[in-house]
């Protein structure tokens, strides 16, 4: 982004950074984003370059195509790691760097899918925390993006894998208040992420036993499928539900129902992650039946 052209217009029609920012954004928000190179919300950067004359097109006209592919190579990873595809992530992420991507957003989703991965797959305590530190401390420290929870999850999937339950508690707490806030905080369109923090949040609680809470965010999560038309998380918050039927020892018929479900759904979205899982789960669960059938 050609941040010069942004202050040779500001300097050349003689406007402070109070006045420009006036009513659309602190004088720290332009400061960071002048000095530093902090691009703030598409609103606001939209607002300060109306005022000066400009469109935001003309401060990126040279790398509208790079932004572009950046995003849906970015979008696509995300999508892979819905879907478990952990090898495939790990593999285009060492083709990225942060200093590839100027955007804000871009850079957090970037920052993001590098620290959720290594939570996923137990990588260092020392690399998750600084990518998510780069979000929380420092592109969302007025935690405005759905990316500040996002960083939370994988804050608490990391404690959780290291047995710290306390600390592990402690960000999905947080991340329930998003979930349960979402319409308000405006969050509620961005439907994929929300699933991400209702799956993940759902899981923890299970693991925790608070079946309860579990149970009911898996069905906040059915229902926003349903609603949203998508099927990326069903195979997964079906397995989820199948699991905890089975830990609380609900009826026959309705663990069987829940298992075909969770098969069905994973054969439909070709998600062979959760095909071996509840092909596993199916058997536990029916060789359990069996024992228990002749004691």
């Amino acid at each position: 982004m050609d941040i010069e052209k942004f202050v040779a217009r500001r300097k050349a029609l003689k406007i402070s950074q109070v006045k420009l920012s006036n009513g659309i954004c602190t004088q720290a928000t332009l400061s960071k984003f002048e000095r530093r190179g902090r691009v703030p919300a598409l609103a606001i950067l939209s607002q300060l370059c109306a005022r000066l004359g400009l469109t935001v097109d003309d401060l990126s006209e040279n790398q509208t195509n790079s932004i572009t592919q950046i995003r849906q190579q970015l979008d696509e990873i995300e999508r892979r790691l819905m879907m478990e595809d952990y090898q495939s992530v790990l593999q285009s992420l060492v083709g990225l760097s942060a200093e590839q991507i100027d955007a804000a957003p871009l850079r957090m989703q970037y920052y993001y899918l590098c620290g959720m991965l290594s939570s996923l797959i137990n990588g260092t305590a020392n690399d998750i925390c600084f990518s998510f530190s780069q979000i929380i401390d420092d592109l969302d420290d007025d935690h405005q993006t759905i990316f500040t929870p996002l960083a939370y999850v994988g804050l608490g999937v990391m404690y959780g894998r290291l047995a710290e339950h306390e600390k592990a508690q402690f960000y999905f707490e947080k991340v329930r208040y998003y979930v349960e806030h979402a319409d308000s905080l405006g969050y509620a369109n961005d439907y994929l992420r929300l699933l991400t923090l209702i799956f993940y949040t759902a899981e923890y609680y299970a693991i925790s036993e608070d079946f309860i809470t579990s149970d009911h965010l898996i069905d906040d999560g059915i229902t926003l499928c349903s609603d949203e038309h998508v099927t990326y998380y069903l195979p997964r918050l079906k397995y989820l539900a199948a699991e905890n039927a089975v830990k609380q020892k609900h009826s026959d018929t309705l663990i069987r129902q829940l298992i075909s479900e969770t098969e069905a759904f994973a054969r439909i979205n070709h998600n062979q992650v959760v095909e071996v899982k509840v092909a596993a789960l199916r058997q536990r669960y029916l060789q359990g039946a069996f024992d228990s059938e002749n004691n």
